[in-house]
């Protein structure tokens, strides 16, 4: 009994550390009931030892997992369902690695290799095809952005190291404390725990009050339509969503705005990818760039492509009847009053289940075609590899994001090599309702503007739309659920910085670290086995 309320205790403070409801300190201490818990099923336990450390682990991640994301569920119950059980499930063989690898090293080898081995399975969440990085542990402080101004050098994967360092420092004081029972043990490991938590955040502070903002500016108008994706968006024409913006435009644009942007599939009543000049996306984007001379305007539209030459196939291809088959594609354009042609980007993240059927060799004949309806978009997406990016004027270009890509550090910072003088996401968070899944995803939106020191528009369907300065402060935004548009500027940069240059680095060494220990460990297991 005492091990299941360690569990639940666990499973609390990882939730109530996240954002946006939560306080992030909670997390330097949310592990340790939980590894208190393994340790004394390691030590004390004599049959079943895997299965109880597995079965306390899952719970513990389960109620984290569901606290924080059950709003998944208002858009898709089997979805939200599988995404909560799944996600406690990989997290929960995590930590049975770790507990087996404990069992057969010392205390430092064991907690080297628990956060190892931790980052190695927050970057397959950010790569494979059932990617789901929601969670991991560097988003916690999305909300608390001062505290992680050094993301800029680390990524998220910096907050995830800090984290686990801080709660392992405890949990070993913790143990020593418990061998020896001796009270001098107790100031030390207070100021070394408050130094490894007050250190980083000192040096976050230090950054934050002497970065200089970018000196050139970028006026825009970022509009939010308010369109209700399940009883509106599908059911109302592109001319008619054209006019709304065009209607917003006019009563927000100004002499000097540069750029309007509108959100994600906006258009959405798929226009053919051969047709897209003589598109009404294009037709209105047009009209919105004539209202002043320099104008460009950025939104999204839904596309696809039919056809029925066999050579044009690809993995994401969608198949109708024999020989018929079409691309589908959720893509972000810009038309310039200056130039006639119009520029494009496919989204190339892609939302599991929704956008993409993952493993489709190993599933399909197993599940047929079966996929998680989310208001009306159930065909596979076709993606393009380059993170392109679109430019707002000759020498400017920003890096069109669309929604669930905004979530990916690394995979941002792509734009930013290819020229991305600042970050413009466009999403449709609707799909939640009014919960925490757009308030996270917005949050979320504060790091990448960190990472890589740009400016963020973010313009969402029905909120919150917001512009985000490059130390990830919200400067203005527009309420959820709220019809209109902001006014503001941008700043530009041409930095780059040690994260958009080096990426992810940090779980690339974990990856080596943690196949090391835990060969070591097996080799060492099998050596001492015959004695």
């Amino acid at each position: 009994m005492k091990n299941l309320i360690l569990a639940i205790l666990s499973g609390i403070l990882l939730a109530i550390s996240w954002p946006t409801y939560g306080f992030p300190l909670f997390i330097f201490f949310a592990f340790i009931p939980l590894l208190l818990a393994e340790f004394r099923i390691r030590n004390y336990s004599e049959k079943w030892n895997k299965l109880k450390v597995f079965g306390l682990s899952y719970f513990s991640f389960f109620i984290w997992n569901l606290i924080t994301t059950y709003w998944i569920y208002f858009s898709t119950p089997f979805g939200g369902v599988f995404a909560i059980l799944a996600n406690s499930l990989l997290m929960s063989i995590v930590f049975l690695l770790y507990h087996i690898v404990a069992k057969r090293t010392g205390f430092s080898a064991a907690s080297a290799f628990l956060i190892s081995i931790w980052m190695v399975f927050e970057r397959i969440h950010l790569n494979w095809d059932f990617s789901w990085p929601w969670l991991n542990l560097g988003n916690v402080f999305s909300d608390f952005i001062s505290w992680v101004q050094w993301y800029e050098y680390t990524g998220t994967f910096g907050g995830t190291l800090w984290v686990w360092l801080v709660n392992i420092a405890v949990f070993k004081s913790i143990l020593q404390f418990r061998e020896f029972r001796d009270r001098g043990i107790i100031y030390p490991s207070i100021l070394k725990v408050s130094l490894l938590i007050l250190l980083p955040v000192g040096l976050s502070l230090i950054l934050y009050y002497n970065y200089e903002e970018p000196q050139e500016k970028l006026d825009v108008v970022i509009l939010q339509p308010n369109i209700n994706p399940y009883t509106e968006k599908y059911n109302t024409t592109d001319s008619r969503i054209g006019e709304l913006l065009l209607k917003l435009s006019e009563r927000s644009v100004t002499d000097s705005t540069d750029l309007v942007i509108a959100p994600e599939t906006v258009f959405a009543d798929g226009t053919r990818l051969s047709n897209l000049e003589n598109s009404e996306a294009v037709f209105f984007g047009q009209q919105i760039s004539r209202i002043n001379p320099d104008l460009s305007f950025l939104g999204g539209l839904s596309m696809f492509e039919r056809f029925n030459d066999p050579e044009k196939v690809r993995k994401q291809t969608n198949q109708i009847r024999p020989n018929d088959w079409y691309d589908d594609y959720n893509s972000a354009f810009i038309t310039r009053n200056s130039i006639d042609s119009t520029q494009l980007y496919h989204k190339s993240k892609l939302v599991v289940g929704v956008e993409n059927f993952p493993y489709q060799n190993i599933l399909k004949p197993i599940l047929g075609d079966v996929m998680i309806d989310l208001g009306g978009t159930v065909a596979m997406k076709t993606t393009q590899e380059d993170r392109e990016v679109l430019w707002v004027k000759d020498e400017l270009g920003t890096a069109p994001i669309i929604c669930y890509e905004s979530v990916y550090g690394e995979y941002v910072t792509g734009y930013v090599e290819n020229g991305a003088g600042f970050l413009s996401i466009i999403t449709n968070d609707a799909w939640w309702g009014n919960t925490q899944g757009h308030q996270q995803h917005l949050s979320y939106a504060r790091l990448r503007a960190v990472e890589t020191r740009r400016y963020v528009a973010r313009s969402a369907n029905t909120g919150i739309s917001a512009i985000i300065n490059s130390r990830g402060n919200i400067v203005k935004k527009l309420a959820y659920e709220k019809q209109g548009s902001i006014n503001g500027q941008i700043g530009i940069s041409t930095e780059k910085t040690f994260y958009v240059k080096y990426g992810d680095y940090i779980p690339r060494i974990a990856q080596f670290l943690a196949l090391f220990i835990f060969l070591f460990s097996v080799v060492k297991f099998k050596r001492k086995r015959p004695a």
